[in-house]
């Protein structure tokens, strides 16, 4: 039977979004997608929902990207899911053996049961059974949870900051030897021993940080709570889409003159500009893989978007693929994002193993949705807490883009800048 959508109306967006998402947490896989209402950020939906698997595809590098393909042909049908950083194995000739404590696999998508998409004053239900009506009313008579007392969580690195400055300054040897030119670089915050309520913990998240690609994600015992600010890829038609960024700094006081400041330095910084443009270049050459001869191009370069607690200098650029492209070439080629990477890429993803600490797993790669006519939209997987409740073990780690010219000492306080909304949230 065919998925069909009915349309249901909405009178409080925000509180159906909410019992939405208290709804979903009964089902053992579900992927909630919120742009929290950003709405310059080409989003096709403002919200959207998939619970319950129908079917599923969970596999490791190898034939990751060709079982992904033919799972799509096969089903025809909405598929949700993630990329871990660890396909970069699969693409290139690469290794991971870092530990991982979070245990995501390197890939897995599902057709759900039921889609739900709310925007507007509407939430359409998707199910192949004539269910709509009472799916309707099941989410409309949520009552939410209330939150909990703030947690106590103690937070711990896998670097000191000694260790860290000291590791950015044999990476800036690679950089003058020409090994690399930029390379993004991070470090795990952890807990071992962290019993959280992922759902109370990603509300508190998304409270305080509220970012246009957050995504509550659940397979099972392993979550991902993210409130990233980055896209990855979209895919419209024969459009695609991709918005790098490089370059942050903190906001001061919201709408004061400290705080329209730190945009103008971070606008005329001529380290992130740098930085982005790197990037920039780097998204370019993926894109131009797949893309048709002069299609792709820069559509903004270099601009400033104002989140909760930073400035971001992102930037986009576009592209146009022929009609018969399939989805995991166009992946293939542009995976593992630029941004999270450096350039050149795969001798940057060798330095990554070499001197991070631990498997980057879920953290960096990406979460998102396929459709039926195989348009697709993903996030970057940052300023995120992944949780493994069976093991108890809690990582969010941070990174920034290091050049020969980077400060060890500010990277690392940049670090701590994009831990600052989770340490809040895991720690009062």
């Amino acid at each position: 039977m065919k998925r069909t959508f009915c349309s249901f109306p909405v009178h409080d967006f925000l509180q159906v979004k909410e019992q939405m998402l208290d709804w979903a947490n009964q089902f053992g896989i579900c992927c909630f997608l919120d742009d929290h209402q950003y709405r310059l950020r080409e989003h096709s939906f403002e919200c959207i929902l998939a619970v319950n698997a129908e079917n599923v595809l969970h596999t490791t590098k190898g034939e990751a990207f060709e079982q992904l393909q033919t799972f799509i042909d096969q089903n025809n049908d909405w598929c949700f899911g993630h990329l871990g950083y660890d396909l970069k194995n699969e693409i290139e000739v690469l290794q991971s053996n870092n530990a991982d404590f979070v245990k995501f696999d390197d890939l897995f998508f599902f057709i759900p049961e039921i889609v739900l998409i709310l925007r507007g004053n509407e939430l359409l239900v998707g199910v192949k059974s004539r269910a709509h009506a009472q799916i309707a009313r099941a989410v409309f008579s949520i009552v939410p949870a209330t939150a909990r007392s703030p947690l106590q969580i103690e937070i711990k690195s896998r670097f000191t900051r000694n260790a860290y400055i000291d590791t950015v300054q044999q990476l800036q040897q690679h950089i003058l030897r020409g090994d690399c030119y930029e390379i993004n670089f991070c470090q795990e915050f952890y807990n071992d021993a962290a019993k959280i309520d992922p759902l109370q913990v990603y509300k508190a998240l998304s409270r305080e940080s509220p970012n246009p690609f957050s995504c509550y994600y659940r397979l099972e015992d392993k979550y991902l709570l993210c409130a990233s600010p980055e896209r990855y890829l979209r895919k419209s038609g024969n459009r695609l889409i991709s918005q790098p960024i490089k370059g942050t700094i903190r906001r001061n006081n919201k709408r004061t003159e400290a705080d329209q400041l730190n945009r103008e330095t971070l606008q005329q910084s001529g380290k992130d500009r740098s930085e982005n443009i790197m990037i920039v270049d780097l998204v370019r050459n993926d894109l131009a893989k797949v893309c048709t001869e002069g299609s792709v191009k820069v559509e903004e370069l270099m601009g400033i978007y104002a989140f909760p607690q930073v400035y971001q200098m992102i930037s986009t650029v576009s592209g146009e693929v022929e009609n018969n492209t399939r989805v995991t070439d166009i992946l293939k080629a542009t995976f593992p994002m630029g941004s999270m990477t450096g350039a050149p890429k795969k001798r940057v993803m060798e330095l990554i193993e070499q001197y991070e600490r631990t498997k980057r797993g879920l953290f960096s790669g990406a979460v998102g949705y396929i459709s039926p006519q195989q348009d697709m939209d993903f996030n970057v997987v940052i300023r995120s807490i992944l949780y493994n409740a069976s093991g108890r073990y809690i990582s969010f780690p941070t990174g920034s883009a290091i050049t020969y010219y980077s400060k060890a000492e500010d990277e690392y306080e940049e670090c701590l800048l994009k831990a600052g909304a989770i340490k809040k949230v895991l720690n009062g």
